[in-house]
């Protein structure tokens, strides 16, 4: 059989079981950014903060989840947030609980994720000059009025490079959570691989599609960082 019939739709082929792979490890990583970047920049305030009982845990968590390997994290959070919920469920109920493998996926992805987005905005927040705030103060601004108005647009301009290489890790990370059996775009491959004994072209297809969004995503953070850097083009 032609490899490449190999990748049709239907029955005889594995395209479909692919596509549906893909699917999944888009989700998960569109799914995880916006809690990384949320959570990250919530983190690198509260690293920034004069209060000790917010820059402490902050910085706590930031190097737990920069010192775990990510695959150990997803399976601390896979089997340990289930024995958590069961314990805590057995004094009222018995039923069963087991956290879905894809929302471990996202929690475990996400801090990890977190951690270093919060390294990134603090280089940033550094970045930014004091007198902007001042200025923002002398103007009668607010402390969210400043930072949404003032600080905001110029902390992801200087941000935006380091975010985009962390989105592109995020992509790649996603294949760690066929460890827990989801059936992303890498486990598909690895099923496609022990049924048609064809290693070599698979494994060719699937880095041809991780290339592929790695390439699009190079492409269009890339137009988002222009934008935001037009006001400072000569």
């Amino acid at each position: 059989m032609d490899n490449f019939a190999l990748l049709s739709f239907g029955a005889d082929g594995w395209g479909d079981e692919l596509l549906d792979g893909l699917k999944v490890t888009l989700a998960l990583a569109f799914v995880t950014a916006p809690l990384a970047l949320a959570t990250g920049f919530m983190l690198a305030l509260a690293r920034r903060s004069a209060r000790w009982t917010l820059r402490v845990p902050a910085t706590a968590f930031c190097v737990v989840f920069k010192g775990l390997p990510e695959l150990i994290t997803l399976f601390i959070v896979y089997y340990g947030s289930g024995l958590l919920v069961r314990w805590v469920t057995g004094f009222f109920t018995d039923v069963y609980f087991d956290m879905p493998a894809f929302a471990s996926g996202v929690i475990a992805l996400g801090a990890v994720s977190a951690s270093y987005v919060a390294e990134v905005f603090m280089g940033a927040l550094s970045g930014v000059p004091k007198g902007q705030r001042e200025a923002a103060q002398a103007l009668g601004l607010g402390p969210k009025a400043t930072m949404w108005k003032i600080m905001l647009p110029q902390v992801m301009r200087l941000a935006l490079p380091g975010l985009s290489n962390l989105w592109l890790v995020l992509l790649k990370d996603t294949a760690l959570v066929m460890a827990l059996g989801l059936p992303d775009l890498l486990r598909r491959t690895f099923v496609a691989v022990g049924v048609t004994k064809e290693p070599f072209f698979f494994f060719a297809m699937a880095i041809l599609i991780y290339f592929a969004i790695s390439l699009v995503s190079s492409g269009l953070l890339s137009l988002l960082e222009a934008r935001y850097n037009r006001a400072y083009a000569r």
